[in-house]
């Protein structure tokens, strides 16, 4: 199986799942090994009191990109530590876009970042997430058959 028919399946079996991504309107955009794009559409239940997308929203999307980042090597992977800084507002209606990708990978650790931006490409928070990779896997491999050589009569 390649590293890309990994990811794509490891992400299928995570969406079939991930209840709360779904709830939100999240969309999945693309994956690939150590990489993930998620949007979502900022709707009037997720503004606060300054009429602006309450930051839980923001860092909710930044999470999920960032989860489906580092399962893509089709292993139980869980955050073990988070942090968002918010550079600027997203109000109703705006397109937000999480792009997640792998900054380091070493035993059962990872970092990664992720980039919220809007449509028009203006940066709305940048998310770093710290993984870590438990007992499990999302799916089954296939077992690969062993290479032989040609055969030989004896």
């Amino acid at each position: 199986m390649t590293p890309q028919a990994r990811a794509e399946a490891s992400a299928r079996a995570m969406w079939e799942r991930d209840a709360a991504s779904q709830g939100l309107g999240m969309s999945l955009d693309a994956i690939a090994p150590g990489a993930a794009t998620l949007s979502m559409t900022v709707t009037g239940a997720m503004t606060n009191g300054h009429k602006t997308c309450h930051g839980g929203f923001i860092f909710t999307l930044a999470d999920s990109a960032f989860a489906f980042a580092c399962n893509s090597y089709n292993q139980n992977t869980v955050a073990q530590m988070a942090s968002v800084t918010f550079l600027a507002p997203a109000f109703a209606g705006d397109r937000l876009t999480a792009q997640a990708h792998e900054v380091a990978r070493s035993g059962r650790s990872g970092i990664y970042d992720i980039r919220v931006t809007n449509a028009s490409g203006a940066q709305i928070a940048e998310f770093r997430g710290h993984s870590r990779t438990i007992k499990g896997s999302h799916f089954p491999e296939p077992e690969t058959e062993p290479e032989t050589g040609p055969e030989t009569e004896t």
